[in-house]
This record gives C-alpha cells, structure tokens and sequence, in this order.
C-alpha cells in the first residue's frame, strides 16, 4: 500500500509563494512518474503539473506555467511544488497523486494513488 502526504499548505497574499511537498511510503516511489491536481469545492479535479519517474520531464497546465515548478528528490520519497506569482484563483485543495507508468499524463485516470490533499488559499 502506498501513502502519500501532502504538506505546506496555507494562506498567502497574491503575488507571494508557497511550497508543497508530498511525502511517499514505500519504495516504489522512484519508479513512478508523480502529479499535482487541485479541487475547488463545486468543480472538477483540475491537472496542475505532472513530472516523470526520473525528472526529467514535465507537464504543466497552461495555467500555471511560468509560475508553478514541480521537482523530485528519490532519495527522499518527495515530490515538491514550488508555487510563485500566486493569485486568488489558485486557491484550491491541492492533491498529489502517484503516476500508473514512469510518464504522468494530465487525466486523473493516469494516477492510481492519492494524498488527503492540502488547501491553500490566496487573498486578494
């Protein structure tokens, strides 16, 4: 079984950063390409950032481009997402969610594990 935890969540002015991190058990981490989706009450879970098993690729939302970058430590089990420039309509729960294969897509059919999810809120 594998869990993931999400932490760094919380409240910023717009144009301030935050940095999520998502923790995994297991050693399966390494092998697996990790994403971010987030959630506003009411919609759909939205594809935010997806990085492959090894690093060296990703995906981003057109968005968060530019502002959003997502990174991987293997030997910590941890991907992260640091979050720059951010403005009100990014508020939202933030999720990470494990990959099937070794290259994540944008479609939550593409993961087959998640986080709790961490919220984060940008003021105005």
């Amino acid at each position: 079984q594998v869990q993931l935890v999400e932490s760094g969540g919380g409240l910023v002015q717009a144009g301030g950063s935050l940095r999520l991190s998502c923790t995994a058990s297991g050693r399966s981490f390494p092998g697996y390409a990790m994403g971010w989706f987030r959630q506003v009450p009411g919609k759909e879970r939205e594809f935010v950032v997806a990085i492959s098993r090894s690093g060296g690729s990703t995906i981003y939302a057109d968005s968060v481009k530019g502002r959003f970058t997502i990174s991987r430590d293997n030997a910590k089990n941890t991907v992260y997402l640091q979050m720059n420039s951010l403005k009100p309509e990014d508020t939202a729960v933030y999720y990470c969610a494990r990959g099937r294969a070794a290259v994540g897509g944008p479609n939550w059919y593409d993961y087959d594990y998640w986080g709790q999810g961490t919220q984060v809120t940008v003021s105005s």
